[in-house]
């Protein structure tokens, strides 16, 4: 039984805003914590290796650059049933494979119940360590955003709620 609760940083961190899911993930857990009960995983661009840990999960949430044509810095959030309809919006490499690895899980009906996405439009996808100043100035919100979904999963303790 699929009982997993993730928050899962993708990206390629020598890619400049390419690594914002990874930076995310760093920035959440310095934040939060140890969270008792939930899996904060560094994805990287493992892509299709990701499989059983999204089958695995009954919680994910995806921290992760997504080009959708906005403004660069636009913080994007799909829940579960928003992401499908964004598997055509042309992504980072990484991205299409993971993409393919929520179509396969959805095939194989273990797509995640509770399955959200928060991240931003990138500025900047040249090679190059850290994350633009565009991207740096969206953090914060990502943080928020992504803290705000745990809480409405219930996934927090009562004092990191308060906080």
């Amino acid at each position: 039984m699929a009982d997993r609760k993730i928050v899962l940083g993708l990206g390629n961190t020598l890619q400049t805003d390419e690594g914002l899911g990874v930076y995310a993930l760093e920035a959440l857990v310095a934040q939060l914590g140890d969270v008792d009960g939930v899996e904060f995983i560094d994805g990287g661009v493992l892509g299709l290796n990701l499989l059983p840990l999204v089958e695995s999960a009954s919680h994910l949430l995806i921290l992760d650059a997504a080009n959708a044509g906005k403004a660069p810095g636009t913080v994007i959030e799909l829940t579960r049933g928003q992401i499908p309809l964004y598997s055509g919006v042309k992504l980072s490499q990484h991205q299409l494979t993971f993409q393919e690895v929520l179509a396969l899980a959805s095939i194989r009906g273990l797509l995640p119940p509770n399955l959200h996405l928060v991240g931003a439009q990138p500025a900047d996808l040249t090679v190059g360590l850290g994350m633009s100043e565009t991207i740096e100035a969206a953090l914060p919100e990502i943080v928020a955003r992504a803290t705000a979904v745990l809480q409405t999963w219930q996934l927090l303790p009562t004092t990191q709620l308060a906080a």
